[in-house]
C-alpha cells in the first residue's frame, strides 16, 4: 500500500515534468519564430538583384500605384526597366522620370492593355521584346479590384471580365512569355502580386471574385517556386494589406504604407520565402487575424 502511495505521488510530478519540457520546446519554438521574423524584416539584407538574377526588370502596371514605385527601387538597384502599361503618355512620363533620378538607367516601354482582347497576341509582342534582354527580375503587379463592395450576383460582366483577364489570365500569359528566357539562362526571379482578401483573410465577402482570382496568384506561385527552384529561379508571392493606391481608395494612411513605403520594403524581399508579406505591420495584422477563429471571422 505505501509503494502504490508512493507511484500515486509520483505520476503527477512526471505529468508536471512533461509538461514543463512542452511549455519550454514551445516557447523555443515561438522565440525562434520571432526572431527569424526580425531578422527578415528588419536586419536581412536585399539580395544583390543584377548579380544574382541578371540585369533588366519586367513590370507590368508600372504606371502608377505600388508598380510605379517598385520601378523606381529596382532603378535603384542598378536593373534596367522594361515598363507595361497600356498609357503612351503614362509611359512616358514615369520613364522619363526614371532616367532624371537614376542618370544612367536604362527604360524601355510597350504599351499593352492586359485586360483588351487579343491579349495572347499582345503578349507574344511583349515576349519579342524581351526575347534578346537579360531580364532577371519579372514584376507581375497588374491587377484589378472592384470600385466598391458589392454580392456576387450584383458584378457585372465588364467587372468580371477585367478581373479574371488582369488576375488571371495576364498573371499566367506574362509569366508564360518572360520564364523560358530565365530557364534558358538557368536564373531569374518571379514576384507576383498576390493580396491578403486571398492568404491572410479566411474570406473576403462582397470582393468574391477578387479574392478568388488573388487565391490563384497565391497557388500559381507557389507550385511555380516547387517547379522552378531546382533551375535557380525564385518565385514569390507577395500579399500585402491595404496600401494608399488608387485602387484601394486610401489617401491618408494610418496602418496603410504608402506606394513607395511597400515597395521599398518588397525589393528586400525578393528572392527569399515563396510567400511574404514585406510590410512589417502587415505581418502583425496577419498574426492577429490567424488567431480569430474563422467561424467569428466569417460573422
Amino acid at each position: 500500500m505505501a509503494a502504490g502511495a508512493a507511484c500515486a505521488h509520483a505520476r503527477p510530478e512526471w505529468a508536471l515534468a512533461a509538461l514543463a519540457a512542452l511549455g519550454l520546446l514551445l516557447a523555443a519554438r515561438a522565440a525562434a519564430r520571432l526572431a527569424l521574423w526580425l531578422y527578415a524584416a528588419f536586419l536581412r539584407p536585399a539580395r544583390q538583384l543584377r548579380r544574382r538574377y541578371g540585369a533588366w526588370a519586367v513590370v507590368t502596371g508600372a504606371t502608377d500605384g505600388i508598380g510605379r514605385a517598385l520601378a523606381f527601387r529596382l532603378a535603384a538597384a542598378g536593373l534596367g526597366l522594361v515598363l507595361v502599361g497600356r498609357s503612351p503618355e503614362r509611359l512616358a512620363a514615369v520613364s522619363a522620370e526614371v532616367e532624371d533620378r537614376h542618370p544612367g538607367a536604362e527604360v524601355r516601354t510597350f504599351v499593352l492593355d492586359l485586360a483588351a482582347d487579343g491579349l495572347a497576341a499582345r503578349v507574344g509582342a511583349l515576349e519579342e521584346l524581351v526575347r534578346g534582354l537579360d531580364v532577371g527580375v519579372l514584376v507581375n503587379n497588374a491587377g484589378a479590384c472592384y470600385p466598391y463592395a458589392r454580392y456576387f450576383h450584383e458584378v457585372d460582366e465588364a467587372l468580371l471580365r477585367n478581373l479574371v483577364r488582369l488576375n488571371v489570365e495576364a498573371v499566367t500569359r506574362v509569366t508564360h512569355a518572360v520564364l523560358p528566357g530565365m530557364v534558358e539562362r538557368g536564373r531569374g526571379a518571379v514576384v507576383n502580386m498576390g493580396s491578403g482578401a486571398s492568404a491572410i483573410l479566411p474570406c473576403d465577402p462582397l470582393y468574391t471574385v477578387y479574392a478568388a482570382t488573388k487565391a490563384y496568384i497565391d497557388q500559381f506561385s507557389r507550385c511555380l517556386y516547387v517547379e522552378y527552384r531546382s533551375k535557380s529561379i525564385d518565385v514569390q508571392c507577395q500579399v500585402p494589406l491595404l496600401v494608399a493606391t488608387k485602387m484601394a481608395s486610401i489617401r491618408n494612411p494610418s496602418f496603410t504604407p504608402s506606394p513607395e513605403t511597400y515597395a521599398r520594403a518588397a525589393v528586400r524581399r525578393i528572392g527569399y520565402e515563396p510567400r511574404c508579406t514585406p510590410y512589417w505591420p502587415h505581418a502583425l495584422l496577419w498574426l492577429l487575424i490567424s488567431i480569430v477563429p474563422e467561424p467569428i471571422a466569417d460573422r
